[in-house]
């Protein structure tokens, strides 16, 4: 079982840049592949990033490639979302995910644990 606690979301103006965090419990956190996803009002939830178990290989959604960055710190439990050159379209609720193998990460069907998300929200 794992539990994950995002954070680091607010309000930020177009342009500019914030970090999120997730906070996974348990031991096991090394042995999960982790996403990050979002959900717009109206929208499904779509993929955003995800990075493999150690960090060596990394994925990006189009629409956030060159300004999103994805890591991970496995010693700290912890998965980060750099979100930089923000847009109004960035705006949603940021989720985070945990699934065990790195496949079809684009899918959140496929991801076994989920934190109650964090809003990002990016004024005009």
């Amino acid at each position: 079982q794992v539990q994950l606690v995002e954070s680091g979301g607010g309000l930020v103006q177009a342009g500019g840049s914030l970090r999120l965090s997730c906070a996974a419990s348990g031991r096991t956190f090394s042995t999960y592949v982790m996403g990050w996803f979002r959900q717009s009002p109206g929208k499904e939830r779509e993929f955003v990033a995800a990075i493999s178990w150690s960090g060596g290989s990394t994925w990006y959604a189009d629409s956030v490639k060159g300004r999103f960055t994805i890591s991970r710190d496995n010693a700290k439990n912890t998965v980060y979302l750099q979100m930089n050159s923000l847009k109004p379209e960035d705006t949603a609720v940021y989720y985070c995910a945990a699934k065990s193998a790195a496949f079809r990460l684009w899918k959140q069907g496929e991801y076994d644990y989920w934190g109650q998300g964090t809003q990002v929200t990016v004024s005009s």
